[in-house]
């Protein structure tokens, strides 16, 4: 019965450790990333451009508190957009054949709003039960706390936390796509402060052997952006 005791009381103590020090983390992550600073503004523009199989597109991202955000990425004269604003999203393909708007589910929502800035998403994980700390692993050379989030849909990413400077260093995220599995690997970088906007200015994806390169040219902080910016019907 005192072993069974022992053993329950070792199994409690690492799991209350395991949590304190997730919960450490995430807070840490928060305080590098400047995050509280963001309670003072309400208004960011992002001037971006992506570079994918020789081509380059020009990007554009809008993002109003508490939750309005507008994506536009020009390919070839074509535009791909993106919108929330603020009760439903909807996007427009014309890779799809159709200019039409097309209302997003609730899924692709919460997909778009993890690029909005002002959403502290790892929080929103960690609140809602979604992380778990897997242990540590090694990025570039660097040190990092690895962490899983377990999202909707059955999307499962992996998020290397460097352990010292508590950015990120890199995520791999795991999807299904018309049945196929795929790994998708993102490396941030070039982290600058904008105007108390702390962001990293580029970022390598690699997808399916395919690299793409999104690069943040001019980030504008507290500009007037109205709310028919994120009406598209």
């Amino acid at each position: 019965m005192k072993k069974f005791l022992l053993i329950t009381t070792c199994l409690l103590t690492a799991i209350v450790i395991n949590a304190q020090s997730l919960e450490e983390i995430v807070k840490n992550y928060s305080a590098a990333n400047k995050l509280d600073q963001l309670s003072g503004k309400q208004t960011i523009k992002i001037t971006a451009s992506m570079s994918m199989m020789g081509m380059d597109m020009p990007m554009e991202m809008w993002m109003k508190k508490p939750n309005k955000i507008k994506t536009v990425t020009n390919m070839g004269g074509q535009e791909m957009i993106q919108v929330f604003d603020g009760e439903k999203g909807y996007a427009v393909n014309p890779m799809a054949g159709s200019m039409d708007p097309v209302e997003m589910t609730a899924d692709q929502v919460k997909e778009i709003q993890r690029n909005n800035v002002f959403h502290n998403y790892l929080d929103s994980y960690l609140k809602e039960g979604k992380l778990t700390l897997e242990g540590e692993d090694n990025v570039n050379g660097k040190p990092a706390y690895k962490i899983k989030a377990a999202l909707e849909g059955g999307t499962t990413v992996y998020l290397f936390i460097d352990k010292s400077a508590y950015l990120l260093l890199k995520t791999t995220t795991e999807i299904s796509q018309g049945g196929m599995a795929m790994t998708v690997e993102a490396i941030p970088s070039d982290y600058t402060d904008n105007n108390g906007v702390f962001l990293p200015m580029k970022t390598t994806t690699m997808v399916s052997g395919m690299e793409i390169i999104t690069t943040f040219n001019k980030v504008e902080v507290d500009i007037p952006i109205d709310d028919s910016v994120f009406k598209i019907k």
